[in-house]
C-alpha cells in the first residue's frame, strides 16, 4: 500500500478536479491518499461547498472518505475563507509558521505530490 500526500497549491478548478479524482482513484485502488489544500487553492473551498458548483458532489465524496487531510491555517486566513475552511469542518493545518509541513506528511512515510 502507498500512502500519497496531494498539496494542491493551484486555484486553478481544473487542476482542483484532477487533484480530487486522482485521490479516489489512488483510495479506490486501496493505497492511502491525503490531500492538502494550500496557498491560493485554499480559495476554492468556498466555491466548492455550493451545490450548484459542479465539483461540488465530487468535494463531498472526498471529504466523506477522509480524503482532504486539511487546509493551510496561513493561506486560509490571508485569502478570507477561514470561517468557510472552518464551516465545512475541514481542519486546519499549520505545522510550520502556520503553513502544512511536506516533511512531517515524509515522515509518515507519504509521497508528496504537488499540484
Amino acid at each position: 500500500m502507498k500512502k500519497i500526500a496531494l498539496f494542491v497549491f493551484n486555484s486553478d478548478p481544473m487542476c482542483f478536479i484532477h487533484v480530487l479524482l486522482n485521490a479516489k482513484d489512488w483510495n479506490d485502488r486501496g493505497h492511502e491518499a491525503k490531500i492538502v489544500v494550500e496557498g491560493t487553492a485554499t480559495k476554492l473551498i468556498p466555491e466548492l461547498g455550493r451545490e450548484e458548483n459542479p465539483m461540488h458532489k465530487l468535494w463531498e465524496k472526498a471529504k466523506q472518505a477522509g480524503l482532504i487531510a486539511g487546509a493551510c491555517r496561513a493561506c486560509s486566513a490571508k485569502i478570507g475563507v477561514l470561517d468557510d475552511v472552518k464551516s465545512q469542518d475541514i481542519e486546519l493545518l499549520e505545522g510550520i509558521a502556520g503553513h502544512p509541513s511536506m516533511a512531517q506528511y515524509q515522515e509518515e512515510g507519504f509521497e508528496v505530490i504537488t499540484f
